[in-house]
């Protein structure tokens, strides 16, 4: 089931292909941020917000028609526990909002953006795997049920609802199970849609073990659900993932992988080396998941905006 009212859709319209950002965090260690904290990339919206603007300028202008929010592990309960209150902790998670519309608006007006679409600003909506910053996102088996899940996430995403993003991204998903929690907090704002993408443990599987096609299945038939899919997973299980998705829905896929090293959440340090070289081989295996039903394309964790950009360059022979 798929509609022509959400901003994915109307975008799809006119063009083949979506390019979402790469990674935030990546880029502001690069900044000098240290990001070795339970609240990672969200720490930045309270200490230096106009680094986050300009990494999302940066994507912008490496070709990014989506910028994903820095609120991915922005949540009440993370910075209460940091000694600030619940109103301090939605004015930092709307933060994350404004800053990648500036930036948005900020490109648009430089002008000569002639062929792309007006980029679209996704609000970050993180699994409760995020918050509890132990690596849960790669595993799910969460000790909370769904109903705890829908409670966990309602405030943060009416708080994203309301600063005027065009679309919510619900993503890193370990379980079918959150992903219907999400679902049902969507349904208390009819007017928003929203990407689903999970994290994948092989060709077939989400985390938690669901096959994708299952998600997908049930996604389907979930009007607000704009598009569905993967991210923050390794490249050489992007392939079989999207075949698996594309034979049970008629949404939208989105892939966003990492570059292809592991995570270690003992450290918070990524391990191994990347699959392919960053640049150009990225868009190699874009094109291949373009050929394989993917419509919006960007990078996760380790990704930079030389990835993107070679996006873009695929993008640019269509």
């Amino acid at each position: 089931m798929t509609t022509t009212t959400d901003p994915i859709a109307r975008a799809l319209l006119d063009h083949p292909l979506l390019i979402v950002d790469g990674a935030l965090a990546t880029e502001l260690e690069a900044r000098g941020c240290d990001l070795n904290d339970s609240l990672w990339s969200a720490r930045v919206l309270a200490e230096t917000p106009d680094l986050i603007r300009q990494v999302h300028l940066d994507y912008f202008r490496a070709g990014a028609d989506i910028a994903i929010t820095s609120s991915y592990q922005a949540t009440i309960e993370g910075y209460m526990a940091r000694g600030m209150s619940e109103a301090e902790a939605l004015e930092l998670i709307t933060r994350s909002v404004s800053l990648a519309a500036e930036a948005r608006d900020d490109f648009w007006n430089e002008g000569g953006h002639e062929g792309r679409p007006r980029p679209l600003v996704a609000a970050s909506v993180g699994p409760y795997g995020a918050y509890l910053a132990d690596g849960s996102e790669y595993r799910g088996h969460y000790d909370i049920d769904e109903a705890g899940l829908v409670a966990f996430h309602r405030a943060r995403l009416a708080a994203l609802a309301a600063a005027g993003a065009d679309v919510l991204a619900c993503e890193t998903l370990p379980s079918l199970v959150e992903a219907k929690a999400l679902v049902t907090v969507l349904r208390e704002f009819p007017d928003m849609s929203a990407w689903i993408t999970f994290t994948a443990r092989d060709g077939e599987h989400i985390s938690e073990g669901t096959p994708i096609a299952e998600c997908a299945r049930w996604l389907n038939d979930q009007p607000q659900v704009a598009a569905l899919g993967v991210n923050c997973t390794a490249l050489e299980h992007i392939p079989s993932l999207l075949e698996q998705m594309s034979a049970v829905t008629d949404k939208p896929l989105i892939v966003y992988p990492n570059s292809g090293e592991t995570y270690d959440a003992t450290s918070k340090t990524w391990q191994g080396g990347c699959d392919v070289a960053h640049g150009a081989g990225f868009g190699e295996q874009a094109a291949q998941w373009y050929a394989r039903g993917a419509r919006l394309i960007g990078g996760c964790c380790r990704t930079t905006p030389e990835d993107i950009r070679s996006i873009a360059a695929f993008r640019a022979g269509l």
